[in-house]
């Protein structure tokens, strides 16, 4: 038994020192092939090498060079990004793509086939089998990977002519995702825009069964408003209404649309007034900067409107004190006491106690300028018509009478009552 054991640790090394004296890696390949029964030259060659060379290897045998080249050059850009970020970066820690088999076997499995069918001019096959790995690497440390692969769709649906665009809207949509998520709002609403005409009155669906188009709805909706909100931080107003406008023109069309198909009607109302009541507050405030004080009072108007069907109460409230100051300044005060009391009596249900104080109070200023109207006509009057309707008012503080002859009236009657009382006594 030991004389067996000593003859393959003798063998074991004879065999190892071999391999050393042979320099060439082909003759290292010859002599295992020829000496370990059943291991051809290309298997020996597989076991020494790294699993992305035996892969890049068996690509360009098959003759998929062009998949050779793009899965070397996507390692060679996670790389650069590796080294760019530096040590201590996130990327830094993590394996390097060649080092991670899976992945690279879905490299491998779907560029190949992409180079095949592009070969084959089969442009909707080489789109999915791109749209497969865009999927696959969805997490954020892959994310460079999906948003590479998802142009890819993008610049090979251009060439697809069977679908009626379908799969170019698909990937219009993706691109706006992937540029909305960088920051570039206005590349975003580029293809946003597109995605939405390619499908206009098409009845495609996702996988979840909501139509394209409605996904286009709302993608614009979201991408519009956040237009409008940069434009209002550089003081770009008037391109923000009309921003503002085309956002609510999509809401409509998306919410008859919606409403129709019974899906998703819920949300999409309340995307619908949430955009409406956006442009219906910024609109009048605008227009009242800029002098357009019967244009403001329209806007208010139709905002008041909207927030009390959508039941926004908070909304209406703010409708009502606008509305109530714009009539305070120009003297109505029978309508701007109509405002602000309807603005005190919502708040009050609002459960939000400054709030009330507010509305109570802008309440009272109107209805003391209500008062001040009557009360300094007949203070101008200086007659005893006059006189005796004050006084009357300031017997019971109420609200002054239509008609000053029935306040005379009735002080007369006090005064002589008074005296037939002290004449029985």
């Amino acid at each position: 038994m030991l004389l067996e054991v000593w003859k393959c640790f003798f063998y074991f090394f004879s065999f190892k020192f071999r391999i050393h004296l042979i320099k060439d890696k082909d003759g290292i390949d010859d002599y295992l092939a020829t000496n370990i029964k059943g291991l051809s030259k290309q298997e020996a060659a597989a076991n020494r090498n790294s699993y992305k060379k035996n892969i890049c290897i068996d690509m360009l045998r098959q003759g998929y060079h062009k998949s050779f080249s793009e899965l070397f050059a996507l390692i060679e850009k996670w790389n650069a990004l590796r080294e760019a970020a530096g040590p201590g970066s996130a990327i830094w820690q993590q394996k390097s793509l060649e080092e991670q088999p899976d992945k690279l076997d879905q490299l491998y499995h779907f560029l190949t086939r992409a180079e095949a069918a592009h070969r084959a001019g089969h442009y909707e096959e080489v789109y999915d089998n791109q749209l497969n790995l865009a999927y696959y690497f969805n997490d954020p440390e892959d994310k460079w990977l999906s948003n590479y692969f998802y142009e890819e769709c993008f610049n090979t649906a251009k060439l697809i002519t069977t679908d009626i665009r379908k799969r170019e809207a698909q990937a219009h949509a993706n691109m706006g995702l992937i540029k909305e998520e960088q920051g570039h709002v206005l590349n975003a609403a580029e293809y946003y825009e597109t995605f939405y005409h390619l499908t206009v009155g098409s009845t495609w669906k996702d996988v979840t069964g909501r139509t394209y188009n409605s996904l286009a709805s709302e993608y614009l909706w979201r991408i519009y408003t956040l237009l409008a909100d940069k434009m209002l931080e550089n003081n770009e107003h008037q391109q923000a209404i009309k921003t503002l406008k085309k956002a609510l023109k999509i809401a409509k069309n998306g919410r008859w649309k919606i409403t129709f198909s019974h899906c998703f009607t819920d949300k999409h109302v309340m995307i619908f007034q949430r955009v409406k009541q956006k442009l219906s507050i910024f609109v009048p405030v605008f227009c009242f900067s800029q002098g357009k004080a019967a244009e403001t009072t329209k806007h208010l108007e139709e905002f008041m409107k909207a927030s009390e069907n959508a039941h926004l109460r908070q909304s209406l409230v703010d409708a009502c004190v606008l509305l109530g100051n714009i009539y305070n300044e120009r003297g109505s005060y029978n309508e701007a006491c109509e405002y602000f009391s309807q603005a005190y009596e919502t708040a009050k249900t609002l459960n939000n106690l400054p709030l009330v104080d507010e509305t109570k109070a802008y309440y009272g200023i109107a209805k003391a300028h209500k008062l001040m109207v009557p009360f300094n006509s007949h203070i101008e009057a200086e007659d005893l018509i006059s006189l005796k309707y004050l006084l009357a008012w300031k017997e019971n503080r109420s609200d002054m009478c239509t008609d000053p002859l029935t306040a005379g009236k009735a002080l007369v009657m006090k005064h002589i009552s008074a005296v037939l009382s002290s004449m029985v006594k």
